[in-house]
């Protein structure tokens, strides 16, 4: 046999036995893909995408709608001058609750506390207004120095959330940050201390005119 011929044979063998080795650690890899793509070993964990992270909760509006017509939860908070406020206490007047997203919600929210103080159906000697927010206290006072018609209804703050739990208005349509914040929501409530009128509103308007309407009729 010529020298060539054995070249040829010896190249044959190591192509061929570099195949095999190649064919055989593909076999045995987990994770590798297979011939038709689908995955033969284990995939990695799939993870939500980071859209997902800022979608909103979904609304929620079970407690809210329950109270309609029920006695309104009692609550005790602190206004702005740390004076402590009492639901119960209010009983043999109309109460209007304002529920907001408080210093975020600028103008909209601001718009409707500065209406509030400015409208004297909402500050009469029969009805009272809160504005009710969970932001710290000691940061209104630069939103009050920016706009101060802000005092002229009292703020009163629900810094642990647990009242505005109270009335379900943390995951309504209106709350941009459900479960942490309010949105825009009222509540009017009679001199019983019965809930009369609820209304939440995602499009954040001044709505005195409704709400005296209402309190006409209560």
């Amino acid at each position: 046999m010529k020298f060539k011929d054995y070249v040829l044979i010896i190249t044959i063998n190591l192509v061929t036995t570099t195949l095999i080795v190649s064919y055989l650690t593909n076999k045995n890899t987990p994770g590798q893909a297979n011939v038709s793509g689908v995955q033969t070993g284990p995939q990695a964990p799939q993870v939500d995408s980071m859209d997902d992270h800022h979608k909103p909760q979904p609304a929620e509006s079970g407690v809210f709608n329950s109270l309609l017509g029920q006695k309104a939860p009692d609550f005790t908070l602190e206004n702005y001058y740390g004076e402590k406020v009492t639901l119960s206490s209010l009983l043999g007047k109309n109460v209007v609750l304002f529920f907001n997203e408080g210093l975020m919600c600028y103008p909209a929210c601001w718009n409707q506390i500065a209406a509030f103080g400015q409208d004297k159906r909402f500050t009469s000697a029969d009805t009272v207004t809160y504005s009710i927010v969970v932001d710290p206290k000691k940061d209104w006072q630069q939103a009050v120095t920016k706009m101060p018609e802000l005092s002229g209804v009292p703020i009163l703050f629900d810094t642990d959330i647990s009242v505005s739990q109270n009335y379900g208005v943390l995951s309504l349509d209106s709350s941009m940050h459900r479960g942490q914040f309010p949105g825009h929501t009222y509540f009017l409530i009679d001199k019983q201390g019965i809930v009369r009128f609820t209304q939440d509103d995602p499009q954040m308007a001044v709505r005195n005119e409704e709400l005296a309407s209402q309190l006409n009729k209560i």
